[in-house]
């Protein structure tokens, strides 16, 4: 109980951020259940997928954490964090929290809002369940409750923030594969890693944190082994606003020409109608 009110001595105002390595997790889902048990979300992943032997499959309204597993083909002699192949990585995913959020763009509402913290934050009492977050993600993290009808994510345990804590999964990872901190003590934390990956031999160790896309970074940041693709990442991650320009840029042309064509068409009309005449 002592541990638990370990204050993080973080104060509001301050940038936070999570970073998960996935060279450290062991897929023990301990951040999926404490994650649930905190903010009381039900039970899912009860039954076998058919196509891996993780049941929980990807985040979602329910499943705010989630431990995905990269698995390879397995080969006698290498396993584990064997620097020349992987033959089985686990990392767990959550939302990012971008810093140019597609959710919080496109929310009617004002039902997601940026907290104090950098995070996202969706408020499920001011949701109306029009679901342009949904598809506004680059991540594909926020999804409808069909039963509920408004939709969910991370809340990056702002409660727990508010009141000097680190957030359930952080607190339950027994390796530290997820830690939380400050964003720019996280990322001088992750540089660090990286280097000691390299220097085992883990050439294929990268860092995952879109600062040079349109998204402008995230307060989730990643080391990974090998493409984003196998982790579910897109590797060039994009706000969806971005498009709005070309957007309505085309649809001004298509306007002014549509105007041009309905001119012209009078013009031939009423020239016709006067070469009648006389």
């Amino acid at each position: 109980m002592s541990a638990e009110m370990d204050s993080t001595g973080i104060l509001p105002g301050e940038v936070t951020a999570f970073l998960t390595d996935s060279t450290l997790c062991i897929g023990c889902k301990a951040c999926e259940v404490a994650c649930k048990e905190w903010n009381g979300i039900e039970a899912d992943g009860l039954e076998l997928t058919g196509f891996s032997y993780d049941n929980t499959t990807a985040l979602g309204h329910s499943t705010w954490r989630h431990v995905k597993f990269v698995e390879g083909t397995p080969e006698p002699g290498i396993g584990g964090n064997h620097p020349g192949k992987i033959s089985w990585e686990f990392s767990s995913d959550v939302c990012k929290h971008c810093e140019v959020a597609g959710c919080l763009e496109a929310c009617p509402t004002g039902a997601l809002v940026r907290t104090e913290f950098g995070g996202v934050f969706l408020q499920p009492d001011i949701c109306n369940g029009c679901a342009y977050c949904v598809f506004a993600c680059p991540f594909g993290v926020v999804q409808k409750n069909e039963d509920d009808g408004r939709a969910f994510k991370c809340t990056f345990c702002i409660d727990r923030q508010k009141a000097g804590l680190e957030p359930a999964c952080a607190k339950a990872c027994p390796t530290e594969s997820i830690k939380f901190g400050r964003l720019e003590d996280l990322r001088d934390e992750a540089n660090r890693r990286m280097d000691i990956l390299h220097s085992r031999g883990m050439s294929d160790a990268r860092l995952y944190d879109p600062v040079d896309t349109s998204v402008k970074g995230t307060h989730a940041i990643f080391i990974l082994r090998g493409e984003p693709e196998m982790y579910n990442l897109p590797p060039h991650p994009e706000v969806p606003t971005v498009y709005l320009k070309e957007g309505w840029k085309s649809a001004a042309i298509e306007a002014v020409a549509m105007v041009a064509a309905v001119a012209a068409s009078f013009l031939v009309w009423g020239k016709s109608q006067r070469n009648g005449q006389g």
